[in-house]
């Protein structure tokens, strides 16, 4: 087993159990030094993407979840790991337990875009799912998004 730190869609331990159904939720914690953002929007069909960047001020919630080769594998799929969109990195989480090395997938594409409203709000879900502090959670809900033009 190795360990997997999820800070969007995947926080929702539900969504998780249907990706990857033998990956049980360990914990939550944080993930100091680094900050959510979005980037790549010319990849996304609904704006840009989910990602993590290094910063020494800031913390994204994750929910760290074991998973075994089959989920990885499978894992890697659902967040196009396998097409190079996305990068796996080790980092360290801060847990109520002590700290633990996990992996995240990180945007191999350059910050900058916004999110559209849906992203956001399946985002502000899923990290709600994850018993997610409400302050963390608002900020979700209160971020910048991009106008559908519909």
């Amino acid at each position: 087993m190795t360990l997997y730190a999820a800070y969007g869609t995947n926080l929702d331990p539900a969504r998780m159990g249907e990706r990857c159904p033998h990956s049980p939720l360990r914990t939550t914690g944080w993930l100091e030094g680094w900050r959510l953002t979005f980037g790549g929007e010319e990849h996304g069909w609904d704006g840009a993407l989910s990602t993590l960047v290094q910063d020494p001020f800031e913390q994204v919630f994750v929910a760290v979840y074991d998973v075994p080769t089959q989920d990885e594998a499978a894992l890697d799929e659902w967040e196009q790991a396998d097409s190079g969109l996305y990068r796996k990195t080790k980092v360290r989480i801060s847990t109520m337990t002590g700290e633990v090395v996990a992996w995240v997938y990180v945007l191999d594409a350059f910050e900058g875009g916004l999110p559209s409203a849906v992203t956001l709000g399946i985002l502000a879900d899923a990290a709600e799912a994850a018993d997610a502090p409400d302050d963390y959670v608002g900020a979700l809900r209160r971020r910048p998004c991009r106008s559908t033009g519909l």
